[in-house]
């Protein structure tokens, strides 16, 4: 039984800004996120034929745990209130996609203190069947397991060109053993999500040292029992580093734990609730997105 797992945030962010916003519900609402994201989920249900799915959401952008360890974690991206910067458009049209996946039968999970990452994370662990995790974040990239049939449906340079990641495109794109992404992410950091990697350590030299040691456990036990190994010029700013690499590998990893119900996911053979579903779909102007979205879940060609 095959499970695909939505990155669900990253999805409407990517709908907002490529759906142009003069897609509009009746009364003028900018609808663009909305039908967006029906219409990706409809590509990719078509595509990879997954038996269940689960749309992973987003109670915490920003977790405690993960801002204690690193400050710095996605502070670029926080408003003065601690309030992530979404633009009031996009914020308006999440509870709507809330209610339309809900009215559909879509199957949506999220634990509080929580990113969607770690719902797609626990959910995976859990899985006893191929799982599917649909994103745009290559933070991912470190679930692919080819033995549990685990992998990244990347959907960075959109959805039409989406990509299968399992261990040996990780392998291919960074050199890099497949199962060794979330080392070679604490190495070289993400400005993108705030952390800053090791200074002077770019992705070859973040490479070398995950191939050669394998885990950041590893390297720092090989500084501290004097280990070769380091490609040249690196031990020093390692060393340096080091109570940035203790704090950071927490913050990098995907929880697998989170405090999740079963979340369930089989695919709707109808909506759950036909009349709210026309309802949301004639007040929102939902049109073809919705009637495609449907036929796709009900697996009607």
């Amino acid at each position: 039984m095959a499970l695909m797992l939505l990155d669900a945030a990253s999805m409407y962010f990517r709908a907002f800004y490529g759906v142009p916003d003069t897609v509009t519900a009746p009364d003028g609402t900018p609808v663009n996120a909305v039908r967006g994201l029906l219409d990706m989920i409809t590509q990719l249900v078509r595509a990879r034929r997954p038996d269940s799915l689960v749309a992973c959401m987003e109670p915490d952008w920003r977790p405690a745990f993960r801002v204690a360890a690193i400050p710095s974690y996605k502070a670029h991206r926080a408003n003065p209130d601690g309030t992530e910067q979404v633009p009031a458009a996009l914020a308006a049209q999440i509870p709507v996609i809330e209610e339309v996946l809900a009215a559909a039968g879509v199957a949506m999970a999220g634990a509080k203190g929580y990113e969607a990452d770690d719902a797609i994370g626990t959910l995976a662990a859990r899985a006893t069947g191929p799982v599917d995790a649909v994103t745009g974040d290559r933070d991912l990239f470190q679930l692919v397991d080819d033995e549990r049939q685990i992998r990244v449906v990347y959907i960075g340079r959109g959805v039409s060109r989406f990509e299968v990641v399992d261990e040996a495109a990780v392998a291919a794109k960074y050199q890099i053993p497949g199962r060794d992404y979330a080392a070679f992410a604490t190495l070289r950091g993400d400005p993108s999500d705030g952390l800053p990697g090791v200074p002077g350590v770019g992705e070859k030299t973040a490479a070398a040292l995950v191939r050669h040691f394998g885990s950041i456990e590893a390297i720092l036990d090989a500084l501290d029992k004097g280990h070769g190994g380091f490609p040249a010029g690196s031990r020093p700013k390692v060393a340096a580093a080091r109570s940035y690499l203790e704090a950071a590998l927490p913050v990098v990893l995907v929880a697998t734990d989170a405090p999740l119900p079963p979340a369930g996911g089989q695919l709707p053979s109808a909506p759950p609730d036909p009349a709210k579903l026309a309802g949301l779909g004639e007040r929102w102007g939902l049109g073809s997105s919705l009637s495609r979205v449907t036929a796709a879940l009900a697996d009607v060609p």
